[in-house]
């Protein structure tokens, strides 16, 4: 079923009671400094009081500030860190243009602002997507901000949990909405946010994304699914506690000490399996499930046994998660049994390690707490298996209209994403080498580079790098770029911003020569045409450069072309120079007497001979 949002404490005068508030999150995320929290509250809420035009901006009934608590109350319960909890109060406020990012990297710091921007970057989704919910192709700018998406979500798994979060608040909120909005944020998290929070593991986020969605998606399906597991719910929870009764006492008689609740029951799910199976109502078994957690892994199939020796399984329903983990980490034994009354029963076993993980998915391997923030490296393993989640996240997007393809056409194929020693994601064109890699960190790095490591192994410069590589450029205090570099024939650079640097520090250091060269070739040029009163500050002016030294050097070094400069220079000199300069003088025209042979005569050229 849809999880109901628990409300925010309130004061006598209808205003969020902050204390109260501030105790409970501090109780569920005991890393979480106090006064820290309550700064950027106040912050959040003094930024919208300042500006009541935007309060309910956002969604009906809820203020940007409220929605900043809410989103926090969820990340608290997935046990992030204070940066991202703060990041979310803050969110909001950012986002309705309340708050600026310099003035939240000022007061919480870069880490802070940097997570805000990811997120807000995540939003390109949402802009990409027209009122049919496709993909509005043919924009470069579009595809570019997919792409700073990918990378800010590469480089930080926080961004996504921060936006999985806000859009959870959006879908609880949308309710109030008008049919066109419910339904586009509707299909949005259905389609972009539900097999997110899958491929992160998320179970409890990923269920209500997707009883929410549908509940506005397919209203009368979900009415009808809804009231059947109402008008069986009584009779439901007495099956229930019958069998968690007898399951108990047979694992306690054989020294598994468990914990067995009743698995909640999940109506799109429900749904999905009834038009897989083609099955009717009746006939869903997992409407009656159990969760059983147990202290170690052989207890699980201690457990297992017990459930198969009580009542008869069902061998096409049984799955071992635990030998065989789904591909997003999920661990767990499912088997389902024909139990009392001939009644089928789902039986979920797994530890209580396991069942974190499957609550809290990627939050339970990728804790970000005090210094493993900046130690990168560190959490390199994670990256890679993070990275692989986000592109494999995007194969599942196929039902957008065109979404899935465009980013398939225009970013991934195309792209290559690897890491710095730090941990931080670079995206480059596909065919990047560790050259490409150094000058798109800093040009400084590129110059100066002698070598390359990619997972720790050195590689040749015109190494083509793979997605979900690490790499370490190897540099020398006085190393130069080398002109091989430039031929292409070599490999060594792909990206014209890699090209362009290197080109450009050759430029420099053969500045004086070229300044020389450009000089001595205007000075012939002019002096042949006979054009030797030329201003070449001017002339530089005409020629969109600063100085007449830049002019002479793009010169010198074939920017710039000998013909171009001396017609502006032709057109500085006074007409009439020009004109007494370049007229010709027509040589004195010689007469000629016909002879007897024919009457024809050619001016100015004599003894000719004529037939």
């Amino acid at each position: 079923m849809v999880q109901v949002r628990a409300n925010q404490p309130i004061n006598t005068d209808g205003s969020i009671n902050l204390d109260a508030w501030l105790d409970h999150i501090v109780s569920v995320d005991l890393v979480l400094d106090r006064e820290v929290m309550k700064k950027a509250c106040e912050f959040a809420r003094e930024a919208e009081q300042t500006d009541k035009a935007h309060k309910n901006h956002w969604a009906e009934g809820t203020s940007s500030f409220q929605t900043g608590l809410e989103i926090a109350e969820i990340l608290a319960d997935l046990k992030l860190d204070q940066d991202s909890l703060v990041a979310a109060v803050i969110y909001r406020g950012v986002r309705e243009g309340l708050i600026a990012l310099p003035e939240v990297e000022q007061r919480f710091g870069a880490m802070v602002a940097k997570l805000i921007d990811g997120v807000l970057r995540m939003a390109a989704i949402s802009a990409s997507l027209s009122p049919r919910q496709s993909l509005v192709l043919g924009s470069q700018a579009q595809v570019e901000n997919l792409r700073k998406m990918l990378v800010a979500m590469v480089d930080d798994v926080r961004v996504a949990l921060i936006k999985l979060a806000e859009r959870t608040c959006a879908i609880r909120a949308v309710k109030n909405a008008d049919d066109e909005k419910r339904n586009r944020v509707a299909r949005e998290v259905f389609d972009i946010y539900a097999p997110l929070a899958h491929r992160l593991g998320i179970g409890h986020i990923k269920w209500e994304l997707e009883d929410l969605s549908f509940r506005y998606l397919e209203p009368d399906q979900y009415k009808q699914i809804a009231k059947l597991l109402h008008e069986r719910r009584l009779d439901r929870e007495r099956f229930i506690s019958d069998v968690m009764s007898q399951l108990d006492n047979e694992l306690q008689a054989t020294g598994v000490t468990a914990d067995i609740s009743g698995r909640a029951k999940h109506i799109y799910s429900i749904w999905r399996k009834m038009q897989r199976k083609g099955l009717a109502f009746s006939q869903i078994y997992d409407v009656r499930a159990l969760r059983v957690l147990v202290p170690e892994m052989r207890d699980c199939y201690t457990a297992l046994g017990i459930v198969h020796t009580l009542w008869r399984h069902i061998p096409k329903e049984f799955d071992d998660y635990i030998a065989n983990p789904k591909e997003n980490g999920y661990r767990s034994l499912h088997t389902a049994v024909i139990g009392p009354e001939g009644k089928v029963l789902e039986v979920q076993i797994r530890t209580h390690a396991m069942h974190e993980e499957a609550e809290l998915g990627v939050c339970a391997h990728w804790r970000y707490k005090g210094t493993d923030v900046k130690s990168g490296s560190n959490h390199y393993e994670e990256k890679i298996s993070w990275l692989r989640q986000v592109l494999e996240w995007h194969e599942e997007l196929g039902d957008i209209g065109g979404l899935a393809d465009q980013l398939r056409v225009d970013i991934e194929p195309d792209r290559v994403y690897v890491f710095t020693p730090d941990g931080h994601a670079i995206d480059l064109p596909k065919g990047a080498t560790p050259l490409d890699f150094a000058y798109r960190v800093h040009t400084e790095i590129g110059h100066n580079c002698r070598g390359a490591k990619i997972n720790g192994r050195i590689v040749p410069l015109n190494y083509s790098l793979q997605t979900g590589e690490q790499v370490e450029i190897i540099t020398s205090k006085h190393g130069t770029p080398s002109r091989d570099w430039l031929n292409s024939n070599l490999g060594y650079i792909t990206t014209s911003r890699a090209r362009a640097k290197i080109v450009h520090w050759f430029k420099l250091q053969a500045r004086d020569q070229n300044v020389a060269a450009g000089r001595t070739l205007i000075e012939r040029e002019l002096a042949r045409l006979a054009l030797p009163q030329v201003d070449f500050d001017k002339l530089a002016d005409k020629a969109n450069h600063k100085t007449a030294d830049d002019m002479f050097a793009a010169l010198g070094a074939g920017d710039l072309r000998l013909a171009q400069l001396v017609n502006l220079a032709q057109q500085q000199v006074e007409p009439d120079r020009v004109n007494e300069q370049l007229e010709l003088i027509p040589r004195k025209a010689t007469g000629y007497k016909p002879g007897k042979r024919g009457d024809i005569q050619i001016q100015g050229v004599g003894n000719l001979m004529t037939q």
